[in-house]
């Protein structure tokens, strides 16, 4: 058997825990990422949300119980239900494709050639090490290439990859390629900056530091409009 799989089967308190635990817990804490892209297996969307949401409230009724809750108490009884609905349908409803916006473009009609910026987009994510939350505000930038998006579907696309277990680095290159693909231009720009409750509310417990992401392409890897950018921001 091997020992991931033995500490599933085998309790063991904090004093006696194996290497590959303390493995764990140093990935967690360095926020290391393994991928570009979401980790998704092959077969992850052959459930439906119904069979998903009563396997997770299931196992997450199993987590309660083991955690010594009592579970006929009127408040928590239908705990497990909720955050299952909650996972499924919401904080993580970014996982499916088919809940990606639908984005229409329109002509550039007024022939508008400097850049948008659409500032302070409220994000809501969780971070893929301790599944708790990362709130903060993602900054949009592009210049049109003869097509423009509607405002709220700047919003939306953000939500929508937000809406996952994430790595601010790599929430940050995905709102940006998709941003790309959509307009058909690399003049493209996204910040992040936010803050995570991992760190703020376990571990070092700082919760006053913010952390900035960036992806900038295009015409935003010339300094005067990646700083005419910056500048909008403050």
């Amino acid at each position: 058997m091997k020992l991931s799989e033995t500490l599933l089967n085998i309790p063991h308190s904090e004093e006696t825990l194996p290497d590959e635990t303390d493995l764990y817990d140093h990935m967690g804490d360095e926020h290391i990422a393994g991928s570009m892209d979401t980790p998704l297996r092959a077969d992850a969307f052959e459930m439906s949300d119904g069979e998903k949401i009563s396997a997770i409230a299931y196992h997450f009724r199993e987590i309660m119980h083991t955690l010594g809750l009592d579970l006929t108490d009127d408040s928590l009884k239908g705990t497990p239900h909720r955050v299952a609905k909650m996972y499924v349908k919401e904080i993580f409803s970014g996982l499916d494709p088919a809940n990606k916006p639908k984005v229409a473009l329109f002509e550039n009609k007024y022939e508008y050639g400097q850049m948008l910026v659409e500032k302070n987009i409220t994000l809501f994510s969780n971070c893929e090490h301790h599944f708790v939350p990362i709130y903060g505000h993602a900054h949009i930038a592009y210049i049109s290439s003869g097509k423009v998006i509607g405002l709220s579907k700047l919003n939306r696309i953000v939500q929508y990859y937000a809406s996952r277990p994430q790595v601010q680095e790599r929430l940050t290159m995905q709102i940006g390629r998709e941003l790309q693909q959509i307009l058909g231009t690399t003049d493209v720009a996204v910040v992040i900056t936010a803050r995570h409750m991992c760190v703020a509310s376990r571990g070092i417990k700082d919760n006053a530091s913010e952390t900035v992401t960036s992806f900038y392409d295009g015409r935003f890897n010339e300094t005067s409009v990646k700083n005419e950018f910056l500048q909008y921001l403050k």
